[in-house]
């Protein structure tokens, strides 16, 4: 999965257009929730040794929020690596170049956006048992 690709997956299977807000860094994208506006994914186009990689080339990452007890799981997996510039403990960064398999973006994705859904309040679940 490369970078449009993860670009139009997000949009279309989340309804959620990233947006740009850093003027200094346009091509970085920040997907967030529309209920809480929290980031579940940031795309970013950043120096390979960066990520810890052997080399001053660029490479499209994507960082996701992921449970710390998966971390060190989801670090086993190809073209995953500990977060760049964020929480290493609770950020994971894929690569979107193709070393990453599309089917583990798609499952961290979709685990960094229930992480950081809006909570349902407990009143709220009290008053609808």
């Amino acid at each position: 999965m490369n970078r449009n690709e993860f670009i139009n997956y997000v949009q279309t299977a989340y309804g959620v257009k990233g947006d740009n807000p850093w003027q200094k860094d346009p091509e970085s994208t920040v997907f967030r929730h529309i209920g809480n506006r929290k980031w579940f994914a940031l795309v970013m186009r950043v120096k390979k040794h960066c990520i810890g990689v052997d080399s001053d080339e660029y490479i499209d990452i994507v960082n996701f929020k992921c449970d710390k007890v998966m971390v060190g799981s989801a670090l086993g997996n190809n073209g995953f690596y500990p977060a760049y510039h964020m929480n290493k403990e609770n950020w994971i960064t894929a690569a979107l170049d193709g070393s990453a398999s599309e089917e583990n973006i798609k499952f961290f994705l979709d685990l960094s956006f229930e992480l950081t859904a809006p909570k349902i309040k407990q009143y709220q679940k009290n008053c609808n048992s």
